[in-house]
């Protein structure tokens, strides 16, 4: 297959550019800047995509097959806002454009900050746990909020070009010997814990790859939203335990065995026969090469 992959030099794209060029697919990359390093079966394009006439001519040129869009402002608190809002959405709309004008399917970087909790003013339970993608979207932040719109037009695209979409929502990606996520575990206390966030939910870099994988694989028809969390809380803890007595309640609807993941992937593992394979227990330490083309 020929691929567009964008954010091709960021923190999770580069690792579906290794992944898919490894694989023998002809894959271009495109992000602010080229990598310092060419990459066998990859041809790198700097280009900004949140201009229209450059995101068109990057992608229709290439005529690819399908577009894997993970190019943006990956989280709050990089740029203002403003700016990670109108810098989601523009890029998003003129790639998703783009690969409907090539006849290309999609696979986006989503994310569960659309739900509104990890980055709400005050903290707040969802309506059910585990949360899966029918949970109402709630997002006050600009990020979050580019997410939502994003996904909107997503269903836009499928509308006018008859192409396919895959959403997906990861939670904190996490990258083998560099988990973030499990800083300060030791010293974790239920009773003094900030309520604001993810319910200690994660994903490794390489589950998320293989979703992106899955979706490019499954004859989705239309617009479809998939999880894409690792099986378990990052604590090694019981997941309700630690909820309830952050929060001082649970949701009505509480069904979470031991340390299960606050959100459920029955989804993907049912449409797409995905399942994350990896966990913070083997993964915090891995000794795992990163993509080798972004070394100086």
């Amino acid at each position: 297959m020929k691929l567009v992959v964008t954010g091709a030099t960021g923190a999770a794209g580069s690792w579906i550019v290794d992944h898919f060029a490894d694989a023998g697919h002809e894959v271009i990359g495109i992000d602010l800047e080229r990598p310092p390093r060419e990459r066998e079966n990859a041809t790198f394009l700097a280009a900004d995509l949140t201009e229209q006439g450059q995101a068109l001519e990057a992608i229709l040129d290439f005529d690819p097959d399908a577009v894997i869009h993970f190019a943006g402002i990956p989280r709050m608190g990089i740029t203002t806002g403003t700016e990670t809002f109108l810098t989601n959405v523009s890029s998003a709309y003129h790639v998703f454009e783009a690969a409907g004008r090539a006849g290309a399917d999609v696979v986006w970087a989503s994310s569960e900050s659309l739900y509104g909790m990890p980055f709400a003013a005050e903290p707040f339970l969802p309506d059910s746990l585990p949360i899966d993608e029918d949970h109402p979207m709630r997002p006050e932040d600009g990020y979050g909020a580019s997410k939502l719109v994003g996904e909107e037009l997503a269903a836009k695209t499928v509308r006018k070009y008859g192409i396919s979409v895959a959403s997906i929502r990861p939670s904190w990606i996490q990258y083998p010997g560099e988990y973030r996520a499990t800083d300060g575990n030791a010293a974790f206390d239920p009773e003094t814990a900030d309520p604001s966030g993810n319910f200690w939910s994660y994903v490794d870099v390489r589950d998320v790859v293989s979703t992106v994988d899955a979706a490019l694989k499954a004859d989705i028809d239309g617009h479809e939203a998939y999880h894409a969390m690792a099986a378990e809380n990052y604590l090694g803890r019981e997941t309700e335990d630690v909820i309830e007595t952050v929060f001082g309640d649970l949701p009505a609807a509480c069904a979470l065995e031991g340390e299960q993941s606050a959100f459920s992937t029955a989804k993907a593992r049912r449409e797409l026969g995905w399942a994350p394979e990896h966990s913070w227990r083997e993964a915090e330490d891995a000794d795992v090469n990163g993509p080798a083309f972004l070394d100086p």
